[in-house]
């Protein structure tokens, strides 16, 4: 996996302290943390309802300690954003040609020399959805690596990192329990979110 803003030396340490005093000025609290001797998993990211998630979860990244990648829609690594978004630990995706992602996503996790959390919307788009895509799902399950339900819940103002979930290949099973620990969350534009 390429260098991050998470593990550039410096840089990271003045961003962590930054971010816990900034969520702390907003009134955030933060709670959970990774699975011990679990370096790699997927994290789901839900609810994803605005461009807001993004900076947000950055700084939760930062304040837990995790060193996250991020999967993007190519439009937003276009020149001249394309060398920051990739910096700040994001992965462009050609929607389009999106058949493949399951098993390169998958196959970049198992490669990967020291810790990865690969972050993954269910929803796939900030925009109002009714189903979840599954591709979280099944590259945790092809890269044999747990999943973590990290949450952001703006009502309350809490993010964290919540129960670690292990695909079993039952996807419609696993998926109906995963949405049930879902419904208590809201995002920042919550109507947009169907749990259904």
């Amino acid at each position: 996996m390429h260098r991050t803003i998470f593990t550039t030396p410096g840089v990271n340490t003045l961003l962590r302290a930054f971010s816990r005093g900034f969520l702390k000025l907003r009134g955030w609290k933060l709670d959970g943390a990774l699975p011990p001797g679990q370096p790699k998993c997927v994290l789901i990211a839900a609810p994803h309802t605005s461009n807001w998630d993004l900076p947000y979860t950055l700084m939760v990244a930062f304040s837990l300690r995790l060193n996250i990648y991020w999967m993007g829609k190519q439009q937003i690594f276009r020149w001249p954003f394309g060398p920051v978004m990739r910096w700040l630990g994001g992965i462009a995706v050609n929607r389009e040609q999106s058949n493949n992602l399951v098993a390169a996503s998958a196959a970049a996790l198992v490669a990967a020399d020291g810790p990865v959390q690969l972050i993954v919307p269910p929803e796939g788009t900030r925009s109002k959805t009714r189903y979840w895509k599954t591709g979280f799902y099944w590259i945790a399950h092809t890269a044999q690596v747990p999943i973590v339900m990290a949450y952001m819940d703006y009502e309350r103002k809490l993010s964290g990192l919540g129960p670690v979930f292990r695909p079993t290949g039952d996807v419609e099973a696993d998926m109906r329990e995963i949405k049930a620990y879902y419904a208590q969350f809201k995002g920042k534009n919550w109507r947009q979110f169907d749990h259904g």
